[in-house]
């Protein structure tokens, strides 16, 4: 079932999120849910606070982008209760987006290599270093489950730059592909 993403502004996404257990109720659906409603948006990421809840959950799907980076196809990633537990490597400055956000993409600077600590889909607990790109995304769906976005990261005066249009979006008033929840 597609959801409607809660947009910038709504109290959840400044909230730290709740580990879970294996028994969280119908854990696969919400997960199922999660894919179909991020890739109704065309995104590569979806972190559990902006459908609404409080909890440490994220899906990752980077198949769009095989057709350039071919190690992609295929690519999908369910974290639950991650934990960063190193950043490392060279900082790298990429422009990013959100779907919570939509129309705003700033400059981001972020580690290009981390080791996380998460449990999959299954419940299965995995240790795994990530590099490039998947850091990347890793690192911005995890900030959600931190009560951050990216916006937190930019530089403060391209941040009151775009004051005008995250305030649009508070109010409700931007134009989306995909159905938004505000505040």
């Amino acid at each position: 079932m597609i959801l409607p993403i809660v947009a910038y502004g709504n109290g959840i996404l400044r909230k730290k999120c709740e580990e879970i257990d294996a028994d969280y109720p119908e854990l696969k659906k919400l997960l199922a849910d999660m894919y179909d409603t991020m890739h109704h948006a065309e995104g590569v990421g979806l972190a559990a606070p902006q459908i609404g809840l409080p909890i440490r959950v994220f899906v990752i799907d980077l198949d769009c982008l095989s057709e350039d980076e071919p190690q992609f196809k295929g690519y999908q990633l369910t974290m639950i209760n991650p934990e960063i537990i190193e950043r490392s490597g060279d900082d790298v400055t990429m422009n990013e987006g959100c779907l919570s956000i939509p129309g705003v993409n700033e400059s981001v600077t972020r580690k290009d290599k981390i080791v996380v600590n998460y449990f999959d889909e299954n419940f299965v607990e995995h240790e795994k270093t990530f590099e490039g790109f998947e850091a990347r995304v890793i690192q911005h769906e995890y900030d959600h489950l931190e009560g951050h976005t990216f916006i937190d990261r930019i530089n403060p005066i391209r941040r009151q730059m775009i004051r005008g249009k995250l305030n649009s979006i508070i109010k409700g008033k931007i134009a989306c592909r995909y159905k938004i929840k505000t505040a």
